[in-house]
């Protein structure tokens, strides 16, 4: 003792943590790419160190340099589990930051790449992964030049990987919600949902017999060739929320209205019936091999024939047109009424990405 008076320890806890409702409080549903995280985004985020490049809220942020315009985008990946039919949680990392790259009109160079590991995970898993890595990034022309590793003692999960991309701006190439007009054609290149429901089965809850496999794949190459074919306005990749979720994005952007056409939706069969038997929309469920485009009609026959000639594209068709009126996202049903397609407001499955 030194004869001063102790003073008991007092766990330090952070300002605004204790004490706070539910609804106050961030839950998975914040992550889902719904309302919800739109109204985090808007409202925190933005309200704290919000500028012009990131109001857009687009995939990527387009800035200019001295000689080129350079696209930087970046995002973080949380898949359960880490292998799946048709990819894994590697495959997924660099395909999906290629693909925001590629929506923004942009030619993708550079990735760096972060890994968080939890203490225990086997070698041999990881090194499937890199594998996996290395392999679709040379499939998308990409090089990994810088990075990160962090080893953590516990945790539910065995890997998260968080991944940045930079990419050129192809000369000539101008995409933004702007440029959309009423008349305007929605294009897809292909199903929906088979990201969401692969990952559904693959969790291993529930005794489906299908051989659905994730579209997880990279689309510059797919994106590059259909630039060149001018007359595209916007695009994104519907990847969480789907593709309802998306067409609000767009909607909410431009100020307009988009029509679906039920009958045209392209749903394969077993994505429809994991979607029945677990109660989900395939409108709302992710993918990550499909591009959505709004573009000129005009273009619309020669986008649809070059999209076709790619193995990712053999399924394009268009889904809707752009109007002037109604505003927002409809869904022209079979029986020829109208039905509001709002944006996804919880999740529908979380952990898909």
């Amino acid at each position: 003792m030194t004869g001063k008076e102790q003073k008991p320890r007092v766990a330090w806890n952070p300002p605004f943590v204790t004490g706070y409702p539910l609804e106050e409080r961030i839950l998975l549903s914040h992550g889902a790419g719904g309302r919800k995280m739109h109204r985090l985004i808007r409202e925190m985020f933005l309200a704290r160190f919000g500028n012009r490049l990131l109001a857009r809220l687009e995939d990527g942020a387009v800035f200019p340099m001295p000689r080129a315009q350079l696209c930087l985008t970046t995002d973080s990946y949380v898949v359960q589990p880490l292998f799946f039919p048709g990819g894994d949680i590697g495959k997924l990392a660099v395909s999906g930051t290629v693909n925001d790259l590629a929506v923004m009109g942009a030619t993708p160079k550079f990735l760096s790449l972060s890994l968080v590991i939890r203490e225990g995970m086997e070698r041999r898993r990881l090194d499937l992964l890199c594998r996996s890595i290395a392999r679709t990034a040379r499939h998308a022309g990409v090089t990994i030049v810088t990075g990160d590793t962090k080893v953590i003692e516990h945790g539910p999960d065995e890997l998260y990987i968080n991944t940045t991309g930079l990419g050129l701006v192809r000369p000539g190439v101008k995409l933004g919600p702007e440029l959309v007009r009423p008349d305007d054609v929605v294009l897809i290149n292909g199903p929906i949902g088979e990201h969401e429901a692969a990952i559904a089965v693959a969790r291993g809850q529930f005794r489906f017999r299908t051989r659905l496999r994730s579209d997880c794949t990279p689309l510059n190459r797919l994106i590059e060739t259909a630039l060149k074919a001018g007359g595209i306005r916007l695009m994104r990749d519907p990847t969480r929320g789907g593709l309802a979720t998306t067409l609000n994005e767009f909607a909410l952007a431009t100020g307009l209205g988009i029509v679906i056409d039920e009958e045209r939706l392209p749903i394969s069969r077993p994505v429809q019936g994991v979607a029945e038997l677990l109660g989900l929309d395939p409108l709302y469920m992710a993918n990550e091999g499909k591009v959505v485009m709004i573009a000129a009609p005009q273009a619309e026959k020669r986008l649809l024939a070059l999209l076709r000639r790619n193995p990712n594209g053999r399924q394009a068709r268009r889904i809707g047109t752009v109007v002037r009126t109604p505003k927002g996202v409809w869904l022209r049903t079979r029986l020829g009424s109208l039905r509001p397609l709002i944006m996804l407001e919880g999740e529908q499955l979380p952990r898909i990405c």
